[in-house]
């Protein structure tokens, strides 16, 4: 399985390098990136903003951001953000966790997430439908359990994932081969 299209034979310099830093970070050459140099001003901004993800900040810890990357990553159906995203998941996650996060289960009945994980992973999911709705019920809870710069950055690191959801589908670019877990 392959791309829409073909990466362009000829890459600019510096581009390569965030080519080699990506391949450093990840372990593999991903495809999104070689094909963003067909247009690269597209290539440095989504660097850029892959760059400034948010993996802890404050109370919002690794496995809590990284539950939202997982449930948004579902949310979109993205084979390749659930590929990513999902990489060793068992070491945040449990099995049964797992399945909630893909809908196998509710999150409700999943005792082992906190109240502040289920909203997280509410308003994840709510981020990743379309149309966008937000119940008023809900963002006051949200806000009941979370300070504005949280909100901040669960939605923001939601986003990102629709972001990379939107144009790998549109480029029609396959999982990468990071886990198992990339069904949808």
């Amino acid at each position: 399985m392959s791309a829409f299209i073909d990466p362009p034979v000829k890459i600019p310099f510096y581009l390569r390098i965030g080519l080699w830093v990506a391949r450093r970070v990840t372990g593999k050459d991903l495809l999104p990136p070689r094909l963003l140099a067909w247009y690269p001003r597209a290539a440095v901004g989504s660097g850029v903003l892959e760059a400034l993800v948010a993996h802890h900040d404050g109370l919002l810890d690794e496995r809590m951001l990284k539950i939202v990357r997982i449930q948004a990553s579902y949310a979109a159906a993205c084979a390749f953000c659930i590929d990513m995203n999902s990489f060793q998941y068992e070491q945040a996650l449990t099995q049964e966790e797992l399945m909630a996060l893909q809908g196998r289960k509710d999150a409700n009945d999943v005792p082992s997430f906190s109240l502040r994980e289920r909203l997280a992973l509410q308003y994840a999911r709510l981020i990743s439908q379309t149309p966008l709705l937000f119940p008023a019920a809900f963002i006051e809870e949200l806000k009941q359990h979370f300070n504005e710069r949280e909100i901040v950055i669960l939605a923001s690191t939601a986003a990102q994932v629709n972001y990379w959801a939107r144009l790998i589908q549109a480029l029609g670019v396959p999982p990468a081969g990071f886990s198992d877990h990339c069904e949808i």
